[in-house]
C-alpha cells in the first residue's frame, strides 16, 4: 500500500479540503492487535479504488495528532482505528476487528 504518513496538523487540515475519499488509519506500532488489523486491511487493498488517498498515523510518534483527528472528525479515539473521509467529513469509522478494506470500499460510491 502507498501510505502517506500523517505527521502534521496542516496535513489534517488539507484532508478536510480534499474532494473525494481518503482513509485515515490510526495505528499503535507497539500493539499486536493494531498490527494484525493493519495487515488484514492491507490484504483487502484490491477492494479500494486506486484513487483513494491512504493516510497512516503512528500514534506513538504523534499522540497530539490522534487527539486532533478525533476532534476534527467528531469520533471517539480508538486504536487501531480506520476513518473513511468523504469531502472533509467522516462518513464511516471502525476499530479493532471491525477494520476491513472491503467494508470501507462498500461505503465508497
Amino acid at each position: 500500500m502507498n501510505w502517506i504518513q500523517l505527521e502534521t496538523i496542516q496535513q489534517l487540515q488539507d484532508i478536510q479540503h480534499i474532494s473525494g475519499y481518503s482513509i485515515l488509519f490510526k495505528h499503535s506500532t507497539r500493539c499486536p492487535i493494531s498490527m494484525m488489523a493493519k495487515k488484514r486491511f492491507e490484504l483487502d487493498k484490491g477492494a479500494l479504488p486506486q484513487e483513494t488517498s491512504l493516510y497512516f498515523l503512528d500514534l506513538i510518534k504523534h499522540r497530539d495528532l490522534s487527539a486532533a483527528v478525533a476532534k476534527t472528525f467528531d469520533v471517539y479515539h480508538e486504536s487501531p482505528q480506520l476513518l473513511l473521509i468523504k469531502d472533509g467529513k467522516c462518513i464511516y469509522h471502525a476499530s479493532h476487528g471491525e477494520i476491513s478494506g472491503e467494508i470501507a470500499a462498500a461505503h465508497i460510491s
